[in-house]
């Protein structure tokens, strides 16, 4: 264990918990606070970019969230991308079976090693200890790992958003080999070890676990395709695994630029992503604060302004481009999700309904003209919402 010796709570805190890097974003939120007994939320990279834990947190930072965000290496890493040609090595598949086990079996360790590190308590005052649930995200092979954790209840978990997660290593290897023309060279150890991670296997696992669920995919993704995804949550929901909903974008795999691995501002695509982690965990960790009757209420922005700012999702911020995003440092304005009126198809990043499942090499077929869900006061989440683009905000709709 190490981390800083001296920190305040607005700077972050950089250390290792159980033999892996981290880094730690403060709770800085000033719109809202924490509620319930989650105070921290773990978050893994993948083999594909954001590799690192620094780079992961510099591409969904979830700022707006108001607990404690860590970002956690993965202890081991990929030669190569899980798309490219390495997967097919018994060698790489081995690496990713052994990194997604490992972070499972380290993390109460590691996450004794952070709690010491940021002196964080439960809602008792008591050192939060196994009693203290986690919020869990994980990025590609971190997705797996974040739900294998779940599945396994090695730690309480609260609430775990997947984001293009590894739902199957054979089905990755498959479709490398068909558009390589190469074949795998598995070993009949290293296929156990992959068909063990396959995720489908996990739903009943979660089965009356009470654990809340988002799974987040890329009609664009060769490595997940995002049918995967949508099979994924029918599967947990048949399975009665808690609620579970699901989010699709016109995006790839990636989440950064390669290599992935330094701290980079974010991507259009990871600030779209950033912003319904964002949304989703407020509504499960924490409750809006009212401003002091003499401070004017802070501005926001309707999600269907006629123009409305490229920095009009609080959690969000719009990056310069010349220097990297302090995510520790950026003042958030309150979210106010609103129903949204229909927009037009004018940027090719725009998302695309949740439900939607085109296959990755037809992009062009992409659906963009379901209706817009109805903003509801219940708080519940349409697992079939159309989100906005990154310049209408990421407000993700509500249904009743």
């Amino acid at each position: 264990m190490s981390g800083d010796d001296h920190h305040t709570n607005d700077h972050p805190v950089h250390g290792t918990a159980a033999g892996d890097a981290y880094v730690a974003l403060p709770p800085t939120a000033v719109d809202a606070t924490a509620t319930g007994p989650t105070r921290l939320i773990v978050a893994w990279p993948g083999f594909d970019p954001p590799r690192t834990a620094s780079a992961l947190a510099t591409a969904i930072p979830m700022t707006g969230v108001p607990v404690w965000r860590v970002y956690l290496d993965l202890p081991g890493r990929s030669p190569g991308g899980l798309g490219s040609g390495a997967i097919l090595d018994t060698e790489t598949i081995e690496t990713y079976c052994a990194a997604v086990e490992s972070a499972v079996e380290r993390l109460p360790e590691a996450l004794a090693d952070i709690r010491r590190d940021l002196g964080l308590q439960d809602a008792s005052g008591a050192p939060d200890g196994a009693e203290g649930s986690v919020g869990l995200v994980g990025f590609s092979a971190g997705g797996a790992a974040a739900m294998l954790a779940a599945a396994r209840g090695t730690v309480p978990v609260s609430a775990v958003a997947l984001v293009a997660p590894v739902v199957a290593p054979s089905r990755v290897a498959r479709a490398v080999e068909k558009r390589s023309g190469r074949d795998r060279s598995w070993t009949d150890g290293a296929t156990a070890l992959a068909d063990r991670l396959d995720l489908g296997s996990l739903a009943g696992d979660l089965a009356g676990r009470d654990v809340a669920t988002l799974l987040i995919g890329g009609a664009k993704d060769r490595v997940v395709p995002a049918r995967e995804i949508t099979s994924l949550r029918d599967l947990l929901r048949r399975h009665g695994a808690g609620p579970v909903e699901s989010a699709t974008f016109r995006m790839g795999h990636a989440l950064a630029a390669e290599p992935g691995t330094e701290a980079r501002p974010p991507i259009t695509e990871a600030v779209r992503v950033d912003g319904v982690l964002t949304d989703w965990f407020r509504d499960r960790l924490a409750s809006p604060t009212t401003p002091p009757d003499n401070d004017p209420p802070a501005e926001t922005k309707r999600v269907d302004d006629p123009a409305p700012a490229a920095d009009a999702h609080s959690a969000t911020p719009h990056p310069s481009g010349n220097e990297l995003l302090d995510a520790a440092r950026v003042k958030t304005q309150p979210i106010n999700i609103r129903p949204a009126a229909r927009q037009p198809d004018t940027s090719p990043g725009d998302t695309q309904p949740a439900n939607a499942q085109e296959p990755d090499t037809a992009p062009d077929k992409t659906r963009t003209t379901s209706p817009q869900p109805q903003a509801g006061g219940n708080g519940a989440w349409s697992s079939d919402a159309e989100t906005q683009s990154a310049a209408a905000g990421c407000g993700l709709g509500r249904t009743r």
